[in-house]
């Protein structure tokens, strides 16, 4: 069964958008860089989000299966955007800060589901996708 969502126009180029499971609303705008105010997420910032989103809550599903903790982890992310042949995400760099406990074998588990997560498994070949781990 999926995951409903709805996205209701509500003009000046934002959207208000409502989880169906949930009803939980978020907001959107376009970028400053097209026509937008920046007041909000973009379409294409949710899209980097959910990258970071993503990876540390499928690391965290791992790490616990295997008695491991990523409690205090972050994920940091830059997008980047191209407009050849048409405008899209181009580049996502991530930059996970992760606690120091993690062995070296926890360590390359982790980087590797990190990168291979849902939504990383999702772009597309024009998204250019950067992983870099640091341990702190």
């Amino acid at each position: 069964m999926g995951v409903t969502m709805d996205a209701r126009y509500e003009g000046e180029l934002h959207c208000t958008l409502t989880h169906g499971p949930s009803g939980t609303r978020i907001h959107t705008d376009a970028p400053t860089d097209n026509r937008g105010k920046g007041e909000s997420f973009s379409p294409t910032d949710l899209v980097g989000a959910a990258l970071g989103s993503c990876a540390l809550t499928t690391m965290a599903m791992r790490a616990a299966d295997h008695g491991w903790s990523i409690d205090g982890a972050d994920a940091h992310v830059t997008k980047e955007m191209g407009s050849e042949p048409r405008r899209h995400v181009a580049r996502l760099l991530v930059q996970f800060t992760m606690p120091s406990a993690l062995d070296g074998e926890a360590r390359a588990f982790l980087e590797n589901t990190a990168r291979t997560c849902p939504v990383a498994s999702s772009l597309g070949n024009w998204t250019a996708v950067e992983m870099t781990f640091r341990y702190a």
